[in-house]
């Protein structure tokens, strides 16, 4: 009887495992992974690419840095809203065929330009090689809205959906999804940065554009699956009421019928009925729609409970203090090699990691809104490390230097970059002056005169400053899965893809601030007066989060307790509600 029971358990445990990985929750997971690791791969790419085309000069970067964190300011709010009134496949196909397509074509004309660079430099006295560049850039944007918007749709609504109810599933899937985030920020750029290295520029773009075509393919798939197996997904808020919009695009009362509940958007795309006041909309009303669009997205934004959280987060784009290039850059005049630097930004992607464990164990321990305020003071301590580092043997900090001399010097001279192994989530400036080569696999400074050694630089300031960075990873991460989760499960399902599409829209401005605050003070005096900027903006933006708990727990906001399953103390009113 007891070897009957053991083939019977073994086929119980394969049917788990079986049922796991044709689960919609595995699908989507996989489809994220494919996905971020193209983007990963093309966004560490496309900087390098721009700086070898331009004779090694910083300009067509910073352009493109400029030009992707611009559009998404203002057109974050539109893409949301787009996403809102569209049925979910077919937002998510579009943004990822869109999305991949893009990247393809880049990739082709890249391929173009590096074969054909010198001929196309002759034709129309060099005209049609800005033309290209022009082209490049253009596109290489569309392909980062079109990012944008499988973000917003897959992250902030497939997820909320396929969880249901649970907000403990909801909390480790969003948990995972960060996961693969920091995995794929470390791996993908080494795999194409070793493809670079060993091939070429050209053999670099041809591998990224056959990796978008082929993940494509499989995304589309896996996305259909999903669909398919969660038939929720078809259903979206059609109309709620007016107490619980606070909603913008709010048509005239007489315009509008009555209606209950949720209807399938896909019924209304294939009837292909409009209304007659949509036909007979006027050419200046068109005109004006993206601009009212804009207005009331932000409008609503500003009107949402979870406003504070939202701003808190953001201010958290507002520094220097991440494993971006401009804290590379500065490593690097430092005396950091480039073997060390990537050791570093391995331990902050296990710090990274820990966050997301760290989230799921609080959140049960301590309830949602709480987790925020624990997670904000980790960061907060681990980033005042950062500022004594300031102050430290070693730290070139010297406020009788003018942060503003030989501004054009710096940013556009003619020499390489700093190396970057692993982007963040953020468009890929370089606002410094030398780099080691990546394309032929040195790691000493480009153009460096081996005759000139450098003095020794005591390690004790960038130690301390490193050390702040990769310890606040911790509280970062969970701290920014505690908004991510406060923004699904606090706005109402017809305003999730304009919330969230202003927020994305909140942290570039931030972050745009920040890369003009490097552009102001690019010189290493001027590091720790940007440290100390940096750390000021990460305290206002935990007190404004700290604010928002305050509203939402009042008295109960220190009473760190054991919540019952079944209630959430994230409710924006401050009253517990039953799951």
């Amino acid at each position: 009887m007891a070897r009957g029971a053991e083939p019977a358990g073994e086929r119980r445990r394969c049917g788990s495992v079986v049922a796991y990985f044709t689960s919609a929750k595995f699908l989507l997971y996989l489809g994220h992974a494919l996905s971020t690791w193209g983007d990963r791969m093309w966004h560490f790419a496309v900087s390098v690419f721009l700086v070898e085309l331009y004779g090694n000069s910083l300009l067509l970067t910073a352009v493109y840095g400029l030009v992707v964190a611009g559009s998404v300011l203002l057109l974050g709010a539109i893409i949301g809203d787009w996403v809102d009134k569209n049925s979910r496949l077919k937002v998510a196909q579009t943004s990822l065929v869109v999305q991949n397509a893009s990247v393809i074509l880049c990739g082709i004309i890249l391929m173009v330009i590096f074969l054909f660079k010198t001929q196309l430099l002759t034709l129309y006295h060099g005209w049609l090689l800005t033309m290209c560049y022009i082209l490049v850039i253009t596109i290489a944007n569309i392909a980062n809205l079109a990012s944008t918007a499988t973000a917003i749709t897959i992250q902030r609504d497939w997820i909320v959906v396929i969880a249901g109810e649970d907000r403990s599933k909801l909390a480790d899937m969003n948990a995972t999804i960060r996961r693969i985030d920091q995995l794929t920020n470390i791996l993908a750029p080494v795999a194409v940065g070793q493809i670079m290295t060993f091939g070429s520029p050209m053999i670099g773009c041809g591998f990224i554009s056959g990796w978008n075509l082929m993940s494509m393919c499989v995304e589309y798939l896996l996305l259909w699956k999903v669909y398919q197996k969660t038939p929720t997904l078809a259903l979206k808020s059609a109309k709620v009421e007016e107490s619980e919009l606070k909603q913008l695009n709010v048509k005239k009362e007489s315009d509008m019928k009555p209606a209950e509940g949720v209807q399938l958007i896909v019924e209304k795309d294939v009837t292909g009925f409009e209304p007659q006041q949509e036909k007979e909309m006027s050419c200046s009303a068109r005109i004006a729609e993206p601009f009212i669009t804009f207005r009331d997205g932000w409008v609503a934004y500003y009107n949402q409970p979870v406003f504070l959280a939202g701003m808190g987060l953001a201010f958290l784009y507002m520094t220097v203090l991440g494993f971006d290039c401009i804290t590379t850059g500065y490593a690097y005049t430092q005396g950091l090699s480039g073997s060390v630097l990537s050791l570093l930004m391995g331990a902050s992607a296990v710090t990274g990691i820990m966050g997301t464990v760290a989230f799921t164990w609080l959140r049960r321990k301590c309830g949602l809104v709480r987790t925020g305020l624990i997670s904000g003071v980790a960061q907060f301590a681990c980033l005042v490390l950062c500022a004594v580092s300031v102050f430290m043997p070693g730290s070139p900090m010297d406020l009788t230097v003018s942060p503003f001399a030989d501004i054009s010097a710096r940013l556009f001279e003619s020499e390489p970059l700093p190396a970057i192994t692993s982007p963040e989530d953020k468009p890929e400036v370089f606002f410094t002056t030398e780099m080691p080569n990546l394309l032929n696999g040195s790691t000493t400074l480009a153009n460096s005169n081996p005759e000139m050694s450098p003095e020794p630089v005591p390690l004790l300031s960038v130690s301390l400053l490193f050390a702040g960075v990769i310890a606040a990873r911790v509280g970062l991460w969970s701290f920014d899965l505690t908004v991510t989760q406060l923004l699904q499960e606090n706005v109402v399902e017809s305003e999730r893809g304009i919330i969230n599409g202003v927020q994305n829209s909140m942290n570039y401005l931030l972050d745009l601030l920040h890369f003009i605050m490097v552009i102001l003070a690019p010189n290493p005096e001027a590091f720790g007066l940007l440290v100390l900027i940096s750390v000021s903006f990460v305290a206002m933006g935990h007190i404004m989060y700290f604010r928002f708990a305050q509203k939402t727990l009042g008295k109960q906001l220190f009473s760190c307790r054991t919540p019952d399953p079944k209630v959430s103390d994230s409710s924006p009113t401050g009253n517990t509600s039953t799951v």
